[in-house]
């Protein structure tokens, strides 16, 4: 109950700086954009007290260390795996080309608008 009441205000500290960014116009922009930086950090440290903060808060660790673990290619291996990429591309695309060339020929021919 107490995880629900915690969302449940962060969410309404959220709303609240989103209505007041809005509803002060003549301010200045900096100070509604910190103010609602500001706003969205205090509703981020209530939600993180919460079960489901700490397990989206783990979940966000988890998967930066796995993105450490990423073995990354060289810039050769991109360059090259790009390169085989853009000629499979234009093949297909002249091969895809040819094809249509023959069925709009064959459509033509069968419909006896080709002669």
């Amino acid at each position: 109950m107490a995880d629900k009441i915690k969302l449940s205000l962060a969410l309404i500290i959220v709303i609240s700086a989103m209505v007041a960014f809005y509803s002060f116009p003549d301010q200045s922009l900096l100070l509604r954009v910190i103010g609602l930086l500001a706003a969205a950090s205090v509703a981020s440290a209530v939600a993180l007290q919460t079960a489901l903060g700490q397990n989206t808060w783990g979940f966000g660790r988890g998967a930066v260390i796995e993105v450490r673990k990423v073995v990354w290619p060289t810039g050769k291996e991109t360059r090259q795996t790009t390169l085989v990429v853009m000629a499979m591309v234009l093949v297909m695309g002249l091969i895809l080309w040819v094809f249509d060339l023959f069925l709009g020929w064959a459509v033509n021919f069968l419909t006896g608008l080709g002669g």
